[in-house]
């Protein structure tokens, strides 16, 4: 399933098959062994390996390298990637064409031979530098094709080939508890049992109208853009300057109708609790309103308003002006949209400039709460935002354009202003600093509207975004107008599909790997390129249903992504396994999460996942924790052991107590019923097994299977230990009763909370 070759006295191992044309009879060729030139090499070889990491950080629009002769166009910024693909190979078959010294031009400018700003890119004797030779000796031959490759490329195996996907009704459970936190109906499986992958997407529209839904939309995105972890109490996203007489309203509002002093007491510190929450709350709902209402999702950027309840529309000075918008005005976490009135100061004059007389909203990015999560300095001149803005809504880490200085006292030396003349700075500052000039007018070391007393700085590039220039009077509107544009780059909707993906699966879309020497090489790009084919596929169709987000979610759910669930066959090639790493849901789910489904399960949550312990089981404060957790570590295992006792004990025996229409979990069993006695029995206990192993685990496991077979014996070793020891207390125990005598003289009501432990500590009940 592939072949070696050797290079520099190392042996090689390339995968076949890696993609349409990828490696095929070409698996030396990047290591300058044979003339033979696979027809698609520069879209498979030298632009992922070369172009994109070397090249195009300097030679595209807007920078360093603009004006030269050698321009590319980024595909991930461009509508029609191929048609910017096909451009770049063109650029570099011409300068490959292009002679110096007898030498190609295309291969003394990447070594530093001629005079070229980014000096030496690729090192002679590395895998860069033979692949821009064989590329150089091909596109130099007589006949050979300046913008098409010479002959098609050959077929390879689909990316999915061998991986087992979820069947219908198991993709349907998997959704519903993910996305609602419940299990799906019986009229849903039926849904779905007619109508297949289309009555998933049935399905779906519903569930995604369900309040449970945009409890977890909310939670997921902040887990991306973190804003409920901004520094100091929630009040101080509202700036003194601004709101010097209303932010801490809560200290004289009038409780002087509860008599007694403690409850009052009490009552004053939940009104300022639940003001601060929010507060805090505001940028989620504001994404939660844009999705409930099916808006387009372009509005995270362009919504010309904020998201208030009563409680903070206090804070803000607004609420006699919007208190009958209100359902009730006694509920702190009621939010409606609110367009605010351009900032004033303290002596109640307008501050802030405004053209039309209203704060310049600009969805998410112009919020309090966003510019405080992410705050400036003197020095970082909101270089820091500008970063975050790339990352969160085009997906771009600014970190990742260059290599770091390697000798900043040298470059500082050499040059005056390091950031806008030397090439190793520019190649990143040219791209951040226009945008975090666009934020000047949000300077105020609080974190909101403020402008810099000695105006703004001159040795850094100035207001725009992507090589356009802000023009002076759109100044005081600038997030408004960067993220007019933002919404218009294609990025923008693969950010936000990438988003989405990363909800589902707890895990980032997987950066282009860089390392050309490693020899998984090919398959992590393989992976990468597979994925981000879902990715541009899911935003065509989420531009197409103007940007409703549900679209995404439901596009990724019935994915091949989603669905895979194993290998058919058992894969021993470290490529092919390197390919399929990120491939699936396997995830061990967030404290959120299992609350979530203990409460769909049981009909009422555990409860302990909160605070200290969530963050203890992988949780996040979006402050100081801000990754969660994918790995047990020995303190998450002893809560997993904890939570399968305390939810079994508190289940059993009060299932048991029901009627057998009514209980969740024995329907089909009565207590004191023991193993062995009869085959009627049995089978009752086996079939009561298998109704767990689905509604616990989700597997659809026969009453005769081994898995079943395996709980059975287990409920059956306890219940023959329990006959064959004296003394044992003829009632379950006193901690699992709830008040309640419980008898259980066979010990089979024990065993059953036994077995309930044993399937709450399984794999398939605390992962997803």
């Amino acid at each position: 399933m592939g072949r070696a070759c050797k290079h520099r006295g190392r042996a090689h191992y390339w995968p076949m098959g890696l993609r349409p044309g990828s490696f095929l009879g070409f698996g030396c060729v990047a290591l300058g062994l044979t003339t033979t030139l696979r027809a698609d090499v520069f879209l498979d070889e030298v632009w992922p390996k070369v172009g994109a990491q070397k090249c195009l950080k300097c030679h595209k629009l807007g920078g360093d390298a603009e004006e030269s002769a050698f321009v590319l166009l980024d595909p991930a910024k461009e509508i029609d990637a191929a048609a910017a693909l096909k451009q770049n190979r063109a650029a570099f078959v011409k300068m490959a064409r292009t002679a110096e010294k007898d030498q190609s031009q295309l291969l003394l400018k990447a070594t530093g031979q001629l005079d070229h700003e980014g000096e030496k890119v690729v090192e002679p004797g590395t895998a860069a530098f033979d692949l821009l030779a064989g590329f150089v000796k091909e596109s130099t031959r007589p006949g050979a094709p300046a913008t098409a490759p010479a002959q098609p490329a050959a077929a390879a195996p689909p990316f999915f080939s061998g991986v087992a996907m979820v069947d219908d009704a198991t993709l349907l459970r998997r959704a519903t508890l993910s996305l609602a936190g419940r299990l799906p109906t019986d009229a849903e499986f039926a849904t779905v049992a007619k109508a297949g992958r289309e009555g998933v997407l049935q399905v779906l529209d519903g569930v995604l109208r369900e309040d449970g839904f945009y409890d977890r939309l909310r939670e997921g995105f902040n887990d991306i853009f973190l804003t409920l972890g901004f520094d100091g109490g929630a009040e101080t996203a509202l700036s003194y300057t601004h709101f010097s007489e209303t932010r801490l309203w809560y200290q004289k509002h009038d409780l002087s109708h509860i008599k007694d002093e403690d409850e009052r007491r009490k009552a004053g510190y939940k009104l300022a609790a639940d003001y601060r929450a929010a507060i805090l709350g505001e940028p989620m709902k504001l994404i939660e309103h844009i999705v409930r209402h099916d808006h387009p999702f372009t509005d995270i950027l362009t919504a010309d308003y904020i998201m208030v309840t009563p409680y903070s529309a206090r804070g803000y000075g607004v609420y006699e002006e919007i208190k009958d918008r209100f359902k009730n005005p006694e509920d702190p976490f009621e939010y409606v949209p609110l367009q605010l009135k351009a900032l004033t100061g303290r002596d109640k004059r307008q501050y802030q400039e405004s053209a039309t007389g209203f704060y310049p909203h600009a969805g998410l990015l112009s919020t309090f709460q966003y510019l405080r999560r992410y705050p400036t300095t003197e020095t970082n001149r909101n270089r820091l935002r500008a970063r975050m803005f790339y990352q969160h809504f085009l997906g771009v880490d600014v970190l990742e354009l260059a290599a770091r200085v390697t000798d900043a006292a040298a470059v500082t030396a050499k040059y005056e202003i390091p950031t806008m003349q030397a090439a190793e700075c520019v190649v990143c500052h040219r791209t951040l600093d226009p945008v975090a000039s666009l934020f000047q007018d949000y300077y105020d070391l609080e974190g909101v509207y403020g402008r810099r007393k000695d105006g703004w700085f001159k040795d850094m590039f100035q207001a725009g975004f992507e090589g356009e220039d802000m023009a002076p009077e759109e100044r005081w509107r600038s997030l408004q107008w960067l993220a007019e544009r933002t919404v218009r780059d294609p990025r923008f909707a693969r950010t936000m599909v990438g988003h989405v993906y990363a909800i589902l699966t707890g895990r980032k879309p997987l950066l282009p790997p860089k390392d050309i020497e490693d020899a998984l090489y090919p398959a992590r790009r393989r992976a990468y390129e597979a994925q981000q084919e879902a990715i541009r596929r899911i935003a065509d169709k989420l531009v197409a249903a103007d940007f409703n987000l549900k679209t995404a979610f439901k596009e990724w759910v019935v994915s091949d992504f989603y669905r895979a669930d194993g290998l058919t066959t058992a894969v021993s090639d470290p490529g092919r396994l390197a390919e399929l790493e990120d491939v699936g849901v396997v995830r061990l789910l967030s404290p959120e999460q299992l609350e979530r489904k203990v409460t769909a399960l049981f009909g009422e949550p555990w409860g302990k996942l909160k605070e200290q312990t969530a963050i203890l089981y992988g949780g996040i404060d979006s402050k100081e924790v801000t990754e969660r957790a994918t790995d047990p570590s020995g303190a998450m295992g002893a809560i997993q052991r904890i939570l399968s006792n305390e939810v079994a004990c508190r289940n059993t025996a009060a299932d048991f107590l029901k009627e057998p229409t009514e209980r969740r979990l024995f329907p089909l069993v009565e207590a004191g019923e023991t193993p062995g006695v009869s085959p009627e029995i049995d089978g009752r206990i086996r079939r009561t097994l298998a109704n767990l192993h689905l509604r616990l685990l989700g597997r659809h496991d026969s009453v005769d299977s081994e898995e079943v077979g395996r709980s059975f014996q287990l409920f059956a070793g306890i219940v023959a230990e329990a006959k064959g020891r004296k003394g044992i207390e003829n009632r379950e125990s006193y901690y699992c009763r709830f008040g309640k005598e419980v008898p259980d003289p066979d010990y089979t009501i024990r065993a059953w909370r036994a077995t309930l432990t044993y399937l709450l500590r399984r794999r398939e009940f605390l992962y997803e």
